[in-house]
């Protein structure tokens, strides 16, 4: 599992989501799917090994206040298509999922119920599902490589690529392992300092080290309580895809085409 990931030095949890065996034996082409966290804190030696990947294709999962607050850096000879919505992808909240579940979590408990119940909600935002659908149909319209971030990688990115797993029909033990990989991808130890500095300078000192560690972290809980709030909404995941992503039968068609070999 850590082969997929490359280590950079501003950018976290960067790695491929593709080499999954996928429905009918075929297997997801690697060097196509990318994820990561945000990369305002890229390094020019960062830039160029991600130059090397050739995207053609960013999505942005953040909030505008996000974007205003933490603008990506990209190199010079940058050429891509940048996709984003111009409205905030959390709620009413202008932060990440992890910053906004620290309100009212100062332990590690009540941060672990906060991230279970903004999983339940979030793949039901209307301006994320708006990002959901823009990610859809560049993978069904565009070829060459493409990247999936948000601010931390983790959460609404982690919903977005476990997604696209399930409906490539990627079994589900291989969908949580690509989740559970934020936990050990690249410097975790960072990641969690640079996520405690952020949740601390909104919501103050006092919250422990064990709530910082837990909000910066994934858990299985998080992606089931997901997962569980489509089908108990939907039935499954294939008709919420339908109905809320609008993923026709046609465009599934398409990004496996353009995704599995």
């Amino acid at each position: 599992m850590q082969d997929r990931v490359i280590a950079l030095l501003g950018v976290h949890n960067f790695r491929d989501y593709g080499g999954y065996r996928a429905l009918d034996g075929g297997r997801i082409r690697q060097g196509l799917l990318w994820r990561s966290g945000q990369h305002v804190d890229a390094s020019d030696g960062d830039l160029a090994i991600i130059d090397r990947i050739g995207l053609r294709t960013v999505i942005d999962l953040r909030g505008s206040s996000e974007r205003r607050q933490y603008p990506c850096r990209r190199s010079d000879t940058f050429s891509g298509t940048l996709l984003f919505v111009d409205a905030e992808t959390v709620g009413d909240a202008s932060q990440a999922p992890h910053v906004e579940a620290a309100q009212h979590a100062p332990t590690a408990e009540q941060a672990h119920v906060r991230m279970i119940e903004l999983y339940g909600h979030m793949p039901f935002r209307p301006t994320l599902v708006a990002v959901f659908r823009l990610y859809f149909d560049a993978l069904a319209n565009n070829d060459g490589p493409s990247l999936l971030h948000c601010l931390a990688g983790k959460d609404r990115t982690g919903i977005a690529v476990a997604l696209l797993h399930h409906l490539l029909g990627v079994h589900g033990d291989d969908i949580m392992a690509d989740y559970m990989l934020t936990n050990t991808a690249g410097n975790i130890e960072r990641r969690i300092a640079a996520g405690a500095a952020m949740v601390r300078r909104n919501f103050g000192p006092k919250m422990s080290d064990d709530a910082v560690r837990t909000l910066m972290s994934v858990h299985p809980a998080y992606l089931d309580a997901g997962f569980s709030s489509i089908t108990d909404q939907h039935g499954s995941v294939a008709a919420y895809a339908d109905a809320v992503l609008g993923m026709t039968p046609d465009k599934l068609a398409r990004i496996r085409a353009n995704l599995v070999s």
